[in-house]
């Protein structure tokens, strides 16, 4: 019998899926990381979003560990290079979020594009101002898509509708365009751009990627969209952009400043960053709490994503 450990909670269908199969699920959820610790080694499976990293020291003693099922998209929290001398199979469910990522992704935009937040707040507050709050269109843009993964091609189907012209990059693939979107090279992506939105995971290459020659490097003021990882864009240089006039709006569902949790930034006892509080104190800027793949549906779809492929993996 195969025992796996839930140590954060998902949707209850890959539990209950598993244990139809006859297979054992212990919820270790709010069991406390240095009891893990010592119970680990005792389990085949480890299903998990991002509540501890599963690097090297840790992984040595769950020794007899057959796979990871990371509830998400992004594996940066996990040894894989360990796992693979190992021979421990890391799953993730990127198909489970895509198309939570890419609608996300549009209505921030067409938010920020039509004054939405603030126009709200204003009429709340007894203001009535139309021409302070007058919109531009996503008409006639080119928008930018970095990463052509299942996020970026998400997002590039939900803008097919809207007349733009859209633009892929992804260093790990090529002529991989159709008859809405165009593979491209990156300065491409530079020159024509008026959009720019980020779908690469989180890694050596991507790291601060947006720093601020990278916003230099366009040759027209753009708007950022970043629903990827927070460490993707230097924050000192976004706020530098924003300045200038260089990056004309941004719609931010992850931040640099993220670790495993985010949930105790705002606590008294915490000073908040100057370049966050200029991002907040924007009203060109628009922020989520990292929910861009967080939907009813998609809690759901992440959960039978891994299902299926572990149930596949094991020829079930």
């Amino acid at each position: 019998m195969k025992k796996v450990a839930f140590l954060d909670t998902v949707h209850p269908v890959l539990k209950d899926g598993l244990t139809h199969l006859g297979w054992e699920c212990i919820d270790l959820t709010s069991t406390p990381i240095s009891e893990i610790k010592s119970l680990i080694g005792d389990f085949h499976g480890i299903v998990i979003r991002s509540r501890m990293p599963m690097d090297s020291t840790f992984l040595r003693q769950a020794n007899q560990l057959e796979f990871i099922a990371r509830s998400g998209a992004g594996m940066e929290n996990i040894d894989e290079r360990y796992c693979q001398k190992e021979n421990i199979i890391c799953l993730n469910a990127p198909e489970g979020n895509r198309n939570a990522v890419g609608e996300q992704a549009l209505g921030m935009l067409l938010s920020l594009f039509n004054n939405l937040v603030k126009a709200n707040q204003e009429v709340k507050d007894g203001i009535w101002d139309r021409e302070g709050n007058r919109g531009i269109e996503l008409k006639g843009k080119t928008v930018g898509i970095i990463g052509f993964g299942h996020n970026g091609s998400a997002f590039a189907k939900k803008l097919m509708g809207f007349d733009v012209k859209i633009l892929a990059y992804d260093k790990y693939k090529r002529d991989f365009g159709n008859d809405f979107v165009e593979s491209c090279d990156l300065q491409t992506i530079f020159e024509q751009a008026d959009v720019l939105s980020f779908h690469i995971p989180q890694n050596s290459e991507t790291r601060f990627m947006a720093d601020e020659s990278f916003f230099e490097s366009f040759k027209k003021s753009i708007y950022l969209i970043n629903l990827a990882r927070g460490k993707i864009v230097n924050t000192k240089a976004l706020v530098g952009a924003l300045k200038t006039g260089k990056v004309l709006g941004a719609c931010l569902d992850v931040l640099e400043y993220e670790k495993s949790s985010f949930e105790h930034f705002f606590s008294k006892n915490n000073t908040i960053p100057e370049d966050f509080q200029y991002l907040i104190d924007s009203e060109n800027v628009i922020i989520s709490p990292h929910v861009g793949g967080w939907t009813i549906e998609s809690y759901f779809e992440l959960s039978n994503v891994l299902l299926e492929k572990i149930k596949k993996h094991y020829g079930l």
